[in-house]
């Protein structure tokens, strides 16, 4: 099946930004290329102020039509978030299919979306993201016969009906929250059994998910694209000192990431927002990195969660061979561990560092305990690092570092 053909918008301001307009637009690339797009043209618009009616100027607007003219394109995607009347009047002009940035990455999401709940979250985003755009003639669901922009319920022949996409909307979010609730059960058998949640956040395809494999085995699908994991997926782990914790995956960041992205994924980012500690994982082989950092710590100042400990893992160092210029970039962040995700190199590093950072949780003791109290045994082979247990007559005496709750359980129990 032949590829869609895609000419790209590139929308940038004479204000100046980090993101140059070749960023943006290796960028969007590949997003195209995730949707299994190809990319025949660019045209960089660069802009004062956007248009009312087509967001770009008129002269760019007659350019983007003489290219698509040719019927070398099939649809014109923006890199900038068009309103429902532009993205009508751009379509009535262009003469094909136009979406915006956002739509791709719903499509992206949609692709990518496995379980009930990544299904769920992604149906709510879009129609979130239609719901505003059903004014005039609207934007049909099934319009044009699919392609990039039409995955989800863009498949289905829906009504366009403001009422019952409200209902949806109203039903989802019902639905989600049912599932906070699970979430945070499991949370405070967690929390009661003092077991840490470590929480991987990074730029999308900063190679998490590979982290996470290399770690615990998880079996996660890694691919080199762009948001290829949507579903949270935690897995207990146990540290050098014994200690267990749980590692859990996140969707991954842009920059800027639609706020109603974020708000359709609150579900699972609770996930970063109840963490003990913050994994920031970035793809140190990428020129782009710096950028890419700064996304991130845009998203977590908007989660309210930059006040926690967070450890820096600068990822993928098995791509660079300057390994004087790695040391010196290292110093730039905090907590900076070298690592490579996907051969293990440095891992013991990471597993060492997260150790020191949690072990302010932690209390050692000696203590005599009844011969009968082998629960409590059990409960320190589980939780702590046992230094030496011995059995005799009547006692049994454990010397152990455990965290403090199960310490203190010790403590009231000890003869």
């Amino acid at each position: 099946m032949p590829k869609e053909r895609i000419l790209l918008s590139i929308v940038t301001f004479k204000k100046s930004s980090p993101w140059s307009p070749q960023d943006i637009a290796q960028e969007m690339e590949e997003l195209v290329k995730t949707c299994g797009g190809h990319v025949v043209d660019i045209v960089f618009c660069r802009l004062e102020e956007p248009s009312a009616s087509t967001y770009i100027t008129k002269g760019k607007v007659e350019e983007l039509t003489t290219i698509c003219s040719t019927g070398s394109v099939d649809t014109v995607i923006f890199s900038c978030d068009l309103k429902g009347s532009q993205q009508r009047n751009l379509e009535d002009a262009l003469g094909v299919k136009t979406i915006d940035r956002t739509q791709l990455i719903l499509d992206i999401f949609a692709r990518h979306a496995k379980s009930s709940e990544g299904k769920m979250q992604v149906e709510l985003a879009q129609l979130e993201y239609l719901l505003p755009r059903l004014v005039g003639k609207g934007i049909e669901l099934s319009r044009l016969g699919g392609g990039i922009g039409t995955m989800g319920p863009g498949e289905t022949k829906l009504e366009v009906d403001r009422r019952r996409i409200s209902d949806r909307i109203a039903k989802l979010k019902k639905d989600l929250s049912e599932v906070s609730k699970s979430r945070e059960i499991k949370r405070k058998k967690r929390q009661n059994d003092q077991i840490p949640l470590i929480s991987l956040v990074g730029y999308t395809n900063a190679g998490k998910s590979t982290l996470l494999n290399t770690l615990t085995r998880a079996g996660t699908i890694t691919n080199d694209g762009l948001f290829t994991t949507l579903d949270s997926l935690s897995r207990q782990f146990v540290l050098p000192s014994k200690r267990k914790v749980v590692f859990s995956d996140t969707v991954g960041f842009m920059h800027d990431l639609p706020h109603r992205l974020i708000e359709s994924f609150k579900a699972t980012l609770e996930e970063v927002q109840q963490a003990d500690l913050l994994l920031h994982v970035i793809d140190i082989s990428h020129p782009n990195h710096n950028n890419y950092y700064e996304a991130v710590m845009s998203v977590l100042g908007e989660l309210k969660v930059l006040e926690k400990p967070v450890i820096t893992v600068l990822n993928k160092i098995d791509k660079i061979q300057d390994r004087g210029w790695l040391a010196a970039v290292s110093t730039q962040f905090p907590n900076a561990v070298l690592l490579s995700g996907l051969n293990g190199e440095n891992l013991q590093e990471l597993l060492d560092l997260l150790d020191g950072m949690l072990s302010d949780g932690m209390e050692e003791i000696d203590v005599k305990l009844p011969i009968d109290r082998m629960d409590l045994v059990n409960l320190v082979h589980k939780q702590g690092k046992v230094h030496t247990i011995k059995y005799l007559s009547k006692t049994i005496r454990v010397h152990a570092t455990l965290p403090k709750k199960v310490a203190a359980a010790l403590l009231l129990a000890r003869i």
